[in-house]
């Protein structure tokens, strides 16, 4: 089984989960399982015909399909040259790994574009090794905001990363530095970067984290929605030296990294509507940015979508 945790918001980027936070999550379960299955079977029986591409979006399928009939005689930045053979990998494992890397830019495309819209997304979250960790390692039934931009009153509020779970959000602020330094935990405004020649002070990490915590609560709060929230400084390469336990935070480090990550990794809870709900409210408050698609006649496809969804 291949699993990967869906980015439903990506800084302040439009994303396809605004549109239905109850329809998509569940469309990219079955879209991962299906186009999955078709890979395998592709790998295992090389010489059968391809039915479609490594990973089908039935959304573009049919946007495609719409786009021709609307102009067909333009090109499109999605109008591209058909793509060369496709060369598997040998073993079953490079074969999942090169599934995630499909899946993971898939989800880019769906956290920066909707039908109709599309951010500009800067070209670092393609290689971001950080963003790759939590949606490449953690199930699909948890939902991502990476970075979220909150819109509080008119004005755009920075937030920490959110991780949605089944159970609750967890709201997570990563402390890594270079190899061999640690962290020096305290009450005081600031903690204590100790490297093995010198040290450096970092503003405390619960600052930020408390900022994004009341901002989450006050959201819920406008749904009565109640779903736990919970805050984590996480360190997977550094030790972290703390000499009190802060309320309602865990300080996961090095030491402890692999227990807090297996906790994650054998979630077998499915998603849960009041997660959904939780989800979509605070993707309400997010702020949004991005133009609408020039080639589109959004007439045209209101109407063509209107009267596809009573079929």
């Amino acid at each position: 089984m291949v699993i990967l945790a869906q980015l439903i918001k990506l800084q302040d980027y439009i994303t396809r989960y605004e549109w239905d936070t109850y329809r998509y999550p569940s469309q990219y379960i079955r879209l991962k399982q299906d186009n999955w299955k078709k890979l395998y079977d592709r790998w295992l029986n090389p010489t059968e015909e391809p039915e479609n591409s490594v990973l089908e979006d039935t959304d573009s399928s049919r946007i495609s399909k719409l786009k021709s009939f609307l102009k067909k005689d333009a090109i499109t930045s999605e109008e591209v040259e058909p793509e060369p053979e496709e060369i598997l990998p040998n073993t079953e494992a490079e074969l999942k790994q090169y599934f995630l890397d499909q899946l993971f830019d898939f989800q880019l495309k769906w956290a920066t574009s909707t039908v109709t819209e599309r951010s500009v997304m800067h070209k670092k979250y393609q290689d971001d090794s950080l963003l790759k960790f939590f949606l490449q390692r953690f199930p699909d039934s948890y939902l991502l905001l990476y970075f979220p931009i909150f819109s509080i009153k008119k004005a755009p509020v920075d937030g920490e990363i959110l991780l949605i779970g089944p159970l609750g959000i967890e709201i997570i602020y990563i402390a890594e530095t270079e190899e061999g330094a640690s962290f020096i935990a305290g009450e005081e405004r600031t903690w204590t970067i100790q490297g093995e020649k010198e040290s450096r002070k970092m503003l405390n990490p619960l600052i930020a984290l408390k900022r994004t915590e009341q901002i989450v609560r006050s959201i819920l709060r406008t749904k009565d929605i109640e779903f736990p929230v919970h805050k984590t400084v996480l360190s997977r390469t550094n030790l972290i030296i703390n000499h009190y336990e802060p309320y309602q935070t865990r300080m996961i480090d090095k030491r402890s990294f692999e227990e807090w990550f297996q906790e994650k990794r054998s979630s077998s809870s499915p998603l849960k509507s009041s997660q959904l709900k939780a989800a979509g409210t605070l993707l309400i408050h997010c702020q949004t940015t991005s133009v609408k698609r020039p080639e589109w006649d959004e007439e045209a496809i209101t109407f063509t979508f209107a009267d596809d969804e009573k079929k």
